[in-house]
């Protein structure tokens, strides 16, 4: 897949970001996150993993906004990789009117609530955070269209499968994208409960 094919707005914040043409993995990757599969996207760092989930996400909500609630929710491990992932993504949104939000334990809740309600297209969230504004029924996510675990090793480490499985399990027809450096059993365990059917895009150091 060339970048000639995805949305005007977001090819021409593609080619401003200096990107000519995509990495091998995002070339495997993009078609069918585009298609709306589930997917598990598995690579080493430097095979552009981050780009192509910012690339696919923009993609998939036609790089505009659209209503109040989010139609994208990426989970991630911490404030620090929340509000870094958030500065990846405005480097590809500032010609569009998406609207990304990122919420985490250190700010207040309340606040959150708040500016949530305001509209929100892309919400990077902490599973723990997540969770508390969910169940107090501050995000509505039945306009969701994908769902998201980046750097998906938090999973493993601090044992966060019960967060994650609480709100998939209140979802209707959503498409999930794992994106980790290496395969884990916890993730294809995954399958039995939300990755069904899901597609293994899996590159190693030898292939970049």
């Amino acid at each position: 897949m060339s970048f000639k094919k995805l949305n005007p707005l977001l090819k021409e914040a593609i080619e401003n970001q200096g990107f000519e043409a995509p990495l091998a993995f995002q070339k495997k990757i993009l078609p069918k996150i585009k298609g709306g599969a589930n997917v598990y996207g598995i690579a080493p760092k430097g095979f552009g993993k981050t780009t192509a989930l910012i690339m696919g996400t923009i993609q998939k909500l036609n790089a505009e906004a659209f209503e109040d609630s989010p139609r994208a929710l990426i989970l991630v491990r911490d404030k620090a990789a929340a509000l870094e992932l958030k500065e990846e993504f405005e480097k590809f949104t500032r010609n569009t009117d998406l609207r990304i939000y990122t919420a985490y334990e250190e700010h207040d809740l309340e606040k959150q609530r708040e500016e949530i309600y305001y509209g929100v297209d892309i919400l990077i969230a902490t599973p723990t955070r997540l969770n508390r504004l969910y169940f107090l029924n501050s995000v509505h996510l039945g306009q969701l269209k994908l769902f998201a675990l980046h750097d998906a090793e938090f999973l493993i480490r601090n044992n966060y499968n019960n967060d994650v499985l609480r709100v998939t399990e209140s979802l209707q027809k959503c498409q999930y994208v794992i994106i980790a450096e290496e395969m884990h059993e916890k993730y294809k365990r995954l399958q039995e409960s939300f990755m069904y059917n899901a597609y293994l895009i899996k590159m190693k150091e030898s292939t970049k």
